[in-house]
């Protein structure tokens, strides 16, 4: 690895960023990377040495096996140790470090009339009575809690009381349907849902008590519910219109049996008004289980990830701390759910142990007017703000206006998370909204690596748009060939990591074996990511798609994302996802799928224009066999595109599996009735 010199175009950083970062240039990167190889005990040891441990680590920082043929897959970091990661970052904190009446969250509601900020020592107070009230329902340690909430912050309390006693988290993103939180709650045996009344996103008002119970009901009929309580929040920004629905709740509770259990259901303020504000943690194992957060599997069934305390703590906190720069000033915004991983990761863990003061969002981009976004920003001075490509391109249809009337010029980092950024909207964000001066941090990283593992370092990492550039500290990729064969200097294949870091996950769970065949089996010796990947000369690492959507067209190895950027080049493409299909001569070929663009037709000479355009811009070896109108794409909640039900639809096969994390299904209907049956 070397200083890049590219011929294209370079964005460095800022001098003003440099003068007091963490990592200050590309040599000190550097250096501290080749120490997190060379000597990962004194590197890891040296980040544990800021954290409480009851009990110092007996074992190695590090030990591991990724060699399927040699036994278990296993990864262990800090055996011997106890420690709470609860305690971890609130206790020190307000304790030891006197951070007390610091905000830790300034909480934006769904309307704007609805804020507050909670200080480290409110939120410390909050957390022990939820872990006081969590105990009196009977829950210890390893047990499974399932959280079913928006983002308000009862779900923050509830997460890190779990943690406070050794409980499991299982937090369900709150757009999930009752058949998805049923299958959640069943997989994890869950002991006790906490949940909403109900939530406002945008201007829906979604009635989650009843999808609950819906949920519960589904569970009783599996006959495998152990849910013995439901933790009930009464959501006061939705409760006048839910009163309506909820009539029988807040009257006559005890007369309704449809809508309120009195035998399960709890408010959550009747057992919190007096609940004690003193909770003694619970000393974990290094190795004890923090959380398991389920993620889409490419059979339909979704995966307990299954991450541990200490090796998340050290990862996350970390992370957060080098990859935003973090210092003690600073007002940071990560726009993510806590339903997904990155506000586990850096929402609440990574950015809490490092005393931040962040912003928790519970609405929208676009709600209640196109500047949200930029009026929140304003409102706290926001320096660092991270979110995804898929808001990016969604405000970028708006233009700069709405940016205009807003002071944005806190903003120091600007951060993406998610998926690929396009260089287009990469441009914009830089330009539009970091106003030419904050560098924009492209972090790669998966639900199962705990924490960003490709990324720049903003003050050291010269920039390419669409580049997650480098790896970070104690992360070791490779690019493998289809044959398992590394690739030196340029190329594209399979990413793979030789080794792990402190936050990899730890197993499948209850599934060790499912664990052991999706991320090691196909390559043994390494971790592999199910990511497509194509390295340059300069070394940056390019993410070109999962590994389902990378084709082998005739022996040659080829990147959906690449055909797709050619296919959006022509005028009348709007979007397009291209996925593989058998073919009896090639192995595999091309089917296309293009969502068009306004008062555009989709017809003969269209289909010929873009077989052209691939061919010419790519070669005739990707010129796509197939070519499908998509009035609309299957896409999840968060705005990723699933390639999985694509691929059925191409092959026509309509065992479809999971599809509860799909935002629109009737998407996948109109689909299939214009599917190509013949080659274009």
């Amino acid at each position: 690895m070397v200083v890049p010199e590219s011929q294209g175009k370079l964005y460095y950083p800022p001098d003003d960023l440099k003068s007091d970062a963490h990592v200050p240039d590309f040599n000190s990167y550097l250096a501290l990377y080749r120490k997190s190889l060379e000597n990962p005990e004194a590197f890891w040891k040296e980040i544990a040495n800021e954290f409480f441990w009851k009990k110092p680590a007996t074992g190695p920082m590090l030990k591991y096996n990724f060699d399927v043929t040699k036994g278990s897959i296993y990864v262990k970091c800090m055996e011997g140790a106890k420690t709470n990661i609860c305690y971890n970052v609130l206790d020190r904190l307000v304790r030891e470090r006197n951070l007390g009446e610091k905000v830790a969250y300034y909480w934006e509601g769904n309307s704007p009339d609805h804020h507050m900020a909670i200080t480290y020592h409110q939120l410390l107070s909050q957390v022990c009575r939820c872990a006081n009230v969590l105990k009196q329902m009977g829950v210890k340690k390893g047990d499974r809690v399932s959280i079913y909430l928006p983002m308000i912050p009862e779900l923050v309390y509830t997460m890190l009381a779990c943690a406070r006693i050794g409980a499991v988290h299982s937090i369900v993103f709150a757009g999930f349907s009752s058949e998805s939180l049923c299958e959640r709650i069943v997989d994890a045996q869950s002991g006790v849902l906490v949940t909403a009344d109900g939530v406002y996103r945008g201007e829906k008002l979604i009635d989650l008590k009843q999808i609950a119970d819906k949920a519960l009901e589904k569970c009783r009929e599996k006959s495998s519910s152990s849910v013995t309580k439901c933790l009930v929040v009464k959501h006061h920004a939705a409760e006048l219109d839910l009163l309506i629905t909820y009539m029988a709740v807040y009257v006559f509770c005890l007369a309704s049996q449809t809508s309120w259990n009195s035998g399960c259901d709890v408010w959550w303020d009747d057992v919190m008004r007096d609940s004690s504000e003193e909770c003694e943690p619970e000393w974990l194992d290094a190795e004890d289980p923090l959380f398991i957060l389920y993620t889409s599997g490419s059979t339909g069934k979704p995966k307990g990830v299954l991450h541990t305390v200490a090796g998340y703590l050290l990862y996350t906190s970390l992370t957060f701390k080098y990859v935003f720069d973090h210092h003690h000033d600073d007002v940071y915004w990560c726009t993510a759910d806590i339903g997904w991983i990155t506000g586990h990761s850096y929402i609440t863990y990574g950015p809490l142990a490092n005393g931040a003061t962040s912003v928790l969002f519970e609405g929208i981009p676009v709600h209640p007017h196109v500047g949200r976004f930029w009026e929140i920003i304003e409102k706290y001075k926001v320096t660092k703000f991270y979110t995804a490509p898929t808001a990016i391109r969604l405000l970028m249809k708006y233009g700069r206006e709405p940016l205009q009337k807003y002071d944005l010029s806190s903003l120091r980092i600007l951060g993406t998370v998610g998926e690929p950024i396009n260089p287009e909207a990469w441009q914009w964000y830089h330009e539009a909204v970091g106003q030419g001066r904050c560098p924009v941090v492209d972090t790669f990283w998966q639900t199962e690596t705990g924490g960003h593992v490709l990324t720049p370092l903003p003050a050291a990492t010269p920039l390419k748009p669409g580049s997650a550039t480098f790896p970070f500290f104690g992360v070791d990729p490779t690019i493998l060939n289809e044959h398992g064969e590394e690739l030196e200097g340029e190329g594209e294949g399979y990413l793979v990591f030789r080794r792990p870091w402190p936050g990899i996950m730890r197993t499948v769970y209850e599934n060790h074996e499912r664990f052991e065949n999706t991320y090691f089996k196909k390559f043994p010796g390494f971790y592999v990511t199910g990511d497509g990947c194509r390295r340059d000369k300069d070394g940056y690492y390019w993410i070109t798609g999962r590994i389902d959507d990378m084709l082998n067209v005739s022996g040659h190895l080829m990147s959906t994302a690449e055909v797709e950027a050619a296919l959006t080049e022509h005028p009348a493409v709007s979007e397009a996802a291209v996925v593989s299909r058998p073919h009896k001569v090639k192995g595999e070929c091309l089917y296309c799928f293009v969502t068009l663009k306004a008062s555009r037709e989709f017809n003969h000479k269209l289909v010929e224009e873009l077989r052209r355009l691939v061919r010419e811009r790519i070669g005739p070896i990707a010129t796509p066999d197939f070519i499908q109108n998509a009035p609309a794409l299957p896409k999840t909640r968060s705005g990723k595109i699933m390639r999985r039900i694509l691929r059925q639809i191409a092959r026509n096969d309509k065992d479809l599996g999971d599809l509860s994390t799909l935002a629109d299904p009737k998407v996948v209907e109109e689909l299939f009735s214009q599917r190509c049956e013949a080659p274009a």
